[in-house]
């Protein structure tokens, strides 16, 4: 049996990896326990793994758990939240519900009936208190600033805690983020690169893979990914209307088959945005399967 993998990754903080590694999660999800002079914090409980719950609870051992933090509603972050909070008592606090935070065109779109698709929502999941942009929570201690980050999903939260960054699936080192139409949104992406761009980060701690030691680095290069995609996305519907699939078969051509959904997705994610600024447009309802035409 695959066990939680524990990490002293910064001062203060362990990071425990869950046993859950998939093409979408990586090596697993990273749980991120700050230890404070007056009790616990926890960010991403994780996926709903008894020896998960395990391993967090020996790791906070008889210290108070002050709060449960979470990033977003993926159930690779936040199934695991009720058992937690039964266990310690400790209020769970996020954005909000799974659809929170979604722009005005998502939020069309979702109740137009687009759905998602490439992670598991948590629809059930509903936090003990709402957390909103700019706040500074005094917890166990500790002084961690909530950074609102729409993009990945639209109630998605970073978290800076002196120069951490914890970064959830907005930013990783090992891979580029997932952004799934109606809950993610490419224009709210790339304006939350941006934001977090403005820090002085001196390391940032993803939801998934390894710890990133030069985060302005690593910012600026999915940045200049994304960049690149739209690029080759509107090159490519230089030569006539194409959906999301045909763009995708056409330009993720190193991808495996496993992934090329979730492409996709992220390719649907680039013609809304460029239908939002004027760039493409499509005679029919927006859709992964509808043609999209330069404008």
């Amino acid at each position: 049996m695959q066990l939680t993998i524990r990490s002293e990754v910064a001062a203060g903080v362990v990071r425990l990896r869950a046993a859950n590694p998939s093409p979408m999660t990586g090596s697993g999800t990273n749980t991120y326990v700050l230890h404070g002079p007056a009790g616990v914090v926890v960010i991403d409980p994780g996926p709903a793994r008894p020896a998960h719950l395990d391993a967090i609870l020996a790791e906070i051992g008889t210290a108070p758990l002050v709060a449960v933090l979470l990033t977003h509603a993926h159930l690779d972050h936040s199934a695991l939240c009720p058992a937690l909070a039964a266990a310690t008592g400790a209020p769970v606090l996020a954005y909000g519900a799974a659809d929170s935070g979604r722009s005005a065109v998502m939020q069309r779109l979702a109740a137009e009936g687009m759905a998602g698709g490439g992670e598991g929502v948590d629809a059930a999941f509903r936090p003990d208190g709402l957390l909103r942009d700019g706040e500074v929570l005094a917890l166990a201690g500790l002084q961690i600033e909530v950074l609102h980050t729409p993009g990945h999903m639209g109630g998605h939260l970073c978290f800076g805690f002196g120069g951490v960054l914890f970064s959830g699936d907005h930013a990783m080192g090992w891979a580029s983020s997932l952004v799934s139409p109606p809950d993610g949104d490419m224009g709210a992406y790339m304006a939350s690169l941006a934001r977090l761009a403005q820090h002085d980060w001196a390391l940032m701690l993803p939801g998934h893979g390894e710890a990133v030691a030069d985060p302005a680095l690593r910012l600026a290069e999915l940045t200049q990914h994304r960049h690149d995609r739209e690029a080759a996305i509107v090159a490519a519907l230089s030569d006539g209307p194409q959906t999301a699939r045909q763009l995708a078969n056409r330009i993720y051509t190193d991808t495996p088959a496993a992934l090329l959904p979730a492409a996709t997705r992220n390719i649907l994610a680039h013609l809304i945005d460029l239908h939002e600024r004027n760039i493409a447009d499509s005679p029919h309802p927006l859709g992964p399967e509808v043609q999209f035409h330069l404008i």
